[in-house]
């Protein structure tokens, strides 16, 4: 393929009618007064996208705009071009064509980058357009610190030869940033950032250190390592996180910051004492993402205007319920960011505090100084506060503190480990409140799960077996046959596991004038009749239903969220 020419993009966006003689001159004033890229103003100001400068050049240059989205990349060839020149250049190989390779650019009109592409490579180069927004997400996935790590990891381990080191000293150690054991939990942490993990796993086994993240609820094996080395990590994370290094033999619990990629990373760390060393286990909680919306978690439409028309009363009880890992936090987060206004005072009381939000007053709950949930209850509600939030409603105690507050002018949001909605009520029953003191001030019961979405990029038909068709229809009836089921075969964008990113699947319990009266005589069928007259066909197995129908998860899915919460109600039957 020839060398490409030097064009103008102003020129061309003009010519396809993309872009307006005076938006382009407004901008190459702005580009001369910020020194920012031509392009780049074009966005910003909202004149044009990105996809429609790519293709405008691909149309201009007569070749190919390929959307990264739905291109599966084999990460060995884009490795072609290492990761320094693949930033540097905005560029990425797309395809080894023997004696060419296909590249695609974000600007295919530098020229610069185009000749120092070809030196590094020594390839014919072909080009094609891609999005600078998708190439950038795209080399952040492709380009892991898998080999870095294994590399760390045994430089780590011939640094500790046949003895372990005490990295208890490495706190004031010049070069530490140098440090085998530094070098391998930096690549650690860029490397869960840059998949989405929301946690990493340390564990020790007999001859092998495990190093396991969890991407969208499931745990993946990053890399193994020389058991040897499984100390010094779990010394330099105590460091770090400010715990006893001494201390072996017990469980602790600590938190530290990290910087990745300009972003702020809070880190919760749990170590527990196991057959063959410290297991750890770290949270990720990127400061940097913000909190999520209410509209974003995927909940249904009318079900969400009803559950912000009850957010809005000034007092009552609303709890979400599921098991851990089921994006209750969130949602609730999600709630208080609704609420919070000047005209409001917002206490929490978490245990532990899991992202900070600004303008609300947060209580990290202490066991160890017997600051429990009930005690800082008692003294936030001294505080005057309109909206409190109770982490979780663990005992009698803090159950009942809680339903005081929501019965004496206070709107309380909390959490309880139960598995559907209807049983929530009983729940609290069991817990010893007493059923007027339920049927009067507990206001709504969200119950929620969370089910993985089909990868866009690899997403194809799935036909039904028998047994699956009958499940469904017994929800979809004569309609089963209407809709066209998918899955994902698995490619580069999902690290072939067919699912990327995940969305909330719900039900809502509101505690209506017969749900309360029910409520308030302890006769469980009776309350479980009323209950599921009230919510009808709203439920957590007809959400996760509904999303399968739509395309957007598998029967899978659905299947296993509607059995984990069958199997809950015949537990409690």
């Amino acid at each position: 393929m020839p060398r490409p020419e030097k064009i103008r993009l102003g020129e061309i966006l003009v010519q396809q009618k993309l872009l307006s003689e005076e938006q382009l001159q407004f901008s190459l004033g702005e580009q001369k007064r910020t020194g920012r890229k031509l392009g780049r103003v074009f966005i910003e100001n909202g004149f044009v996208t990105e996809d429609e400068i790519s293709g405008a050049l691909a149309k201009q240059l007569n070749i190919p705009y390929i959307n990264l989205k739905f291109y599966n990349l084999v990460p060995n060839i884009v490795r072609l071009l290492p990761e320094t020149q693949a930033r540097r250049f905005r560029a990425i190989v797309l395809e080894d064509r023997g004696g060419s390779l296909l590249i695609g650019m974000a600007d295919p009109t530098d020229l610069f980058a185009y000749d120092e592409i070809a030196r590094s490579t020594r390839r014919m180069i072909e080009l094609a357009v891609v999005n600078e927004g998708e190439l950038l997400q795209t080399i952040d996935r492709i380009y892991r610190r898998t080999d870095e790590i294994t590399d760390f990891a045994r430089e780590l381990e011939q640094d500790l030869g046949d003895s372990y080191v005490d990295f208890g000293s490495l706190g004031g150690a010049p070069g530490i940033e140098e440090a085998p054991v530094v070098k391998l939990l930096q690549s650690v942490f860029d490397d869960a950032t840059q998949i989405r993990a929301s946690d990493i796993h340390i564990e020790p086994q007999e001859s092998r250190l495990h190093i396991r993240f969890r991407i969208d609820g499931v745990l993946h094996l990053q890399t193994e390592a020389d058991i040897k080395i499984a100390a010094a990590l779990a010394l330099r994370l105590k460091l770090m996180s400010g715990l006893d290094i001494s201390e072996k033999r017990l469980p602790q619990d600590g938190r530290f910051a990290i910087k990745v990629k300009q972003q702020q990373v809070d880190v919760r760390i749990s170590t527990m004492p196991t057959q063959y060393g410290e297991s750890v286990v770290m949270r990720l909680l990127n400061q940097g993402g913000g909190t999520l919306k209410l509209d974003s978690i995927g909940m249904p439409p009318a079900m969400l205007r009803r559950f912000r028309s009850i957010l809005q009363r000034p007092n009552g009880l609303v709890l979400v319920t599921g098991p851990t890992g089921s994006g209750k936090t969130t949602t609730l987060y999600g709630a208080l960011a609704e609420l919070n206004s000047m005209e409001r005072k917002l206490i929490t009381v978490e245990d532990p505090v899991e992202y900070r939000l600004p303008g609300i007053t947060q209580v990290q709950v202490n066991e160890k100084i017997d600051l429990t949930f009930s005690t800082v209850l008692r003294s936030a509600l001294r505080q005057d506060p309109d909206v409190v939030l109770v982490g979780e409603m663990r005992d009698h105690e803090t159950a009942q503190i809680g339903m005081r507050a929501a019965l004496t002018g206070h709107l309380v949001l909390s959490t309880l480990h139960t598995n559907d909605a209807m049983s929530t009520p009983i729940r609290l029953l069991d817990m010893g409140v007493p059923p007027y003191m339920v049927a009067t001030s507990l206001q709504a019961v969200l119950a929620q799960r969370l089910v993985r979405l089909i990868c866009e990029s690899c997403a194809e038909p799935y036909l039904l077996k028998p047994g699956e068709r009958q499940w469904l229809s017994a929800d979809l009836g004569d309609t089963v046959s209407t809709h066209q089921y998918l899955h994902g075969r698995g490619c580069s964008h999902c690290n072939g596991t067919g699912y990327r990113g995940r969305t909330g699947v719900y039900e809502m319990l509101e505690m209506t004038d017969a749900v309360t009266n029910a409520a308030n005589h302890y006769d469980q069928d009776h309350f479980i009749k009323v209950a599921k007259a009230q919510m009808g066909s709203h439920t957590l197995r007809r959400h996760a239903i509904e999303l399968v129908a739509k395309g957007k998860t598998t029967l899978a899915e659905a299947m296993r969220i509607s059995h984990q919460a069958e199997d809950d109600v015949l537990h409690q039957a």
